[in-house]
């Protein structure tokens, strides 16, 4: 028959087998004190976890500063006489210049038009110098208002319409198309509405003839924009590396 102390010290031997088998052992008395001091780290370690989470991760996307278009308008050729510096749109030049033989687009791209309130025929400018424009171009007149084309980097959606007021075939582009009679079978183009980019649309195909600058809107009818009954058969998008 084992005594109260023989109990004692049997439970004290086997407690102390224990802790030799495992050494990492902890008496059930000190489970909870240890869980309670041990908390507060966990919980820390926890949020700091949430915060490296949260925080955001490095990319390679780059953000590209957009061009501001700038050119510089001469009276005469070869850059000389009066001249008249725009970096904005001018629906009428005549207020800074009696006549323009020159120009020099400093930056970016720029639209010019033969007639005063972006109307006439159209004329794509890059960055250079034009001593000469007229003859160069094969403009008749000088160059009465002009627009600048900002920079884009992005998606390009145009749909372009068979006859006015978005009449007709409808066919939406994505991409530059030199000949829309042999892609779509769709011998003219009255009608547009760009959704995104901005695009030159020509009035021959592979991008010959005369030019009109579309950027997003709708356009019901070409005919109401100073174009006459000129077809469009070849559309290009105005890309950046044009800048």
């Amino acid at each position: 028959m084992l005594l109260a102390a023989d109990v004692k010290v049997l439970v004290l031997t086997k407690r102390q087998q224990m802790k030799a088998s495992c050494g990492h052992c902890v008496d059930a008395v000190q489970l909870p004190q240890l869980r309670a001091a041990s908390q507060p780290q966990a919980d820390k370690m926890s949020a700091t976890d949430m915060n490296m989470m949260s925080r955001p991760q490095p990319t390679n996307h780059f953000i590209v500063q957009s061009v501001s278009p700038q050119i510089v308008f001469y009276e005469d050729r070869n850059f000389q006489g009066r001249s008249y510096e725009c970096s904005s749109d001018c629906a009428d030049m005549s207020s800074y210049l009696s006549r323009c033989h020159s120009c020099r687009v400093e930056r970016g791209c720029v639209m010019v038009y033969d007639r005063t309130n972006f109307m006439g025929n159209q004329y794509f400018m890059r960055r250079g110098e034009y001593a000469d424009y007229m003859s160069m171009m094969g403009m008749h007149d000088g160059i009465r208002s002009c627009r600048m084309i900002p920079m884009y980097r992005g998606s390009y959606r145009m749909r372009i319409y068979e006859r006015e007021n978005f009449g007709g075939q409808m066919y939406e582009m994505m991409d530059d198309c030199d000949n829309i009679m042999d892609r779509y079978r769709m011998s003219n183009c009255m009608s547009c509405h760009v959704m995104d980019g901005h695009w030159l649309m020509y009035e021959q195909p592979h991008y010959r003839g005369r030019m009109m600058y579309m950027r997003p809107g709708e356009y019901r009818s070409f005919m109401n924009m100073g174009m006459g009954h000129m077809k469009f058969m070849s559309m290009r998008r105005i890309m950046d590396s044009y800048y």
